[in-house]
């Protein structure tokens, strides 16, 4: 027994960052799973099944949102607080809160937690890593304790004291993780607040906070100027704060007229509802307008937007804002007829531009195949879901939004799966996941072969 436990602890010793964030990510999924499982965790409506249990351990974890049961009527106060741990864990990822573990037990980060700390953030080196662990973590609880007490404003009211306070904290952690769970068992999300300022201000600040990314953060901190930020922090407020004024713009446009979404209220609900339309979809997953009543259009607005995402080491998903911008630029330099990419007076590096279109390239890839499996296991179930639906349900687990035009709950136990797959390659992302299965690293090459030109376009 000795001996199978010692090779078992040099095999864990052995393995890589990248393979230790899965085997982590995925462990803390399996115990989520176990205890949503429980009875004790479910009202008297009944247990989940085991395949429910791990997609909603799995959309927790993964900052999600997206649930097959209504989370304030299907789980009890155990099942919550399970959820409401796994979001949190999810957000701030767990290897920051073995971290903080760590540092509050007076034990020193290592230089393999180190890292594996610099893999789940997908930083360039180790410097500065735990001043990182610290800033997130303070950032992280600083933000949800703020958010708490203004949303109480209206919480309180609603649900009483210990209720509301209780309401308070859910919303707003699950804001700030970007994860779009809430406990308040409407089956509309948050659809009664829609022409809430307090709830819906509060809400975008959150998600908006969250999806910024950590370093950007860190760097604003510092510099406490615009102009002497670095080159990542002015492409993710530039690109975050162009894709929301876009978003906001484009679903106000399509939706205005549309009685079943922002037609059925005032114009300055209308303007306010656009500008969260816009901010949840950038991997929040509340809802203050129906997600499947929505015109085809602003259906694909929100998939673009959703596919794009929130910012590297943020509490959300998607391809990344940086991951965008560099792409557009690189297609712009070239059609241009230029070769550098050139942004800020500074110039990307090669190695970037090719990680940026790998990583587009394999979540489009993973998207479409998705799409096209489920869709048929769905049509030969007699699921009866439109590709618009199916592809929507895609990109938001991928992005790990959370929005559903309400056919989650519906689908296949192999659509379901697939959904989970989805989710945990997206929270992880897909270039970092394919390469840690793979063995492979970023390297440089030794040998240099000649020179073709091959014939493109």
């Amino acid at each position: 027994m000795a001996t199978v436990l010692n090779k078992f602890i040099n095999k864990m010793r052995n393995l890589k960052p990248g393979q230790i964030l899965i085997i982590g990510f995925a462990s803390v999924i399996a115990i989520g799973t176990i205890l949503l499982a429980l009875p004790i965790a479910t009202t008297s409506r009944g247990s989940l099944s085991p395949v429910d249990a791990l997609f909603t351990a799995t959309s927790s974890v993964c900052v999600t949102g997206l649930t097959v049961e209504n989370t304030g009527v299907m789980f009890t106060l155990f099942g919550q607080i399970v959820i409401l741990i796994l979001i949190q864990i999810g957000g701030l990822g767990f290897m920051t809160m073995a971290s903080l573990i760590f540092m509050m037990i007076g034990r020193r980060i290592s230089l393999r937690e180190r890292l594996i700390i610099q893999e789940a953030y997908n930083l360039e080196s180790i410097q500065g890593v735990v001043k990182l662990v610290r800033t997130a973590v303070f950032i992280t609880f600083t933000a949800e304790f703020v958010g708490a007490a203004i949303i109480s404003i209206r919480m309180i009211k609603q649900f009483g004291i210990a209720k509301g306070i209780y309401q308070s904290i859910f919303l707003s952690v699950s804001a700030f993780c970007n994860a779009g769970f809430d406990a308040l068992g409407q089956a509309a999300s948050i659809r009664e607040y829609v022409a809430d300022p307090i709830i819906n201000i509060t809400i975008m600040c959150l998600v908006t906070f969250g999806g910024l990314g950590f370093p950007v953060f860190i760097d604003i901190l510092r510099k406490r100027r615009l102009s002497r930020l670095m080159i990542h922090s002015k492409v993710v407020l530039l690109v975050s704060a162009v894709l929301f004024i876009s978003g906001a713009l484009l679903i106000g446009i399509l939706e205005w007229n549309n009685t079943k979404t922002l037609g059925q209220f005032s114009s300055p609900v209308k303007v306010m509802a656009s500008c969260f339309q816009s901010v949840t979809l950038r991997t929040a997953g509340f809802e203050t307008i129906p997600q499947g009543d929505m015109t085809p259009s602003g259906t694909l607005v929100s998939t673009i937007l959703m596919f794009i995402g929130a910012s590297p080491a943020s509490t959300g998903g998607g391809i990344k804002t940086s991951t965008f911008f560099i792409v557009m630029l690189a297609i712009f330099t070239t059609v241009k007829g230029k070769q550098d990419c050139n942004v800020f007076r500074r110039s990307i590096n090669q190695q970037s531009v090719r990680k940026a279109y790998t990583i587009a390239a394999l979540a489009l890839c993973l998207v479409l195949v998705d799409t096209v499996v489920i869709s048929a296991v769905e049509n030969i179930t007699n699921g009866a879901r439109t590709l618009s639906e199916v592809l929507f349900e895609v990109v938001s687990a991928f992005g790990t939004v959370g929005l559903s035009t309400g056919i989650t709950g519906g689908l296949y136990w192999i659509s379901k799966t697939l959904i989970i797959i989805t989710m945990f390659i997206g929270r992880l992302g897909p270039l970092t996941l394919s390469m840690t299965i793979s063995g492979a690293a970023l390297t440089h090459d030794t040998l240099h072969y000649p020179e073709e030109r091959m014939i493109i376009g």
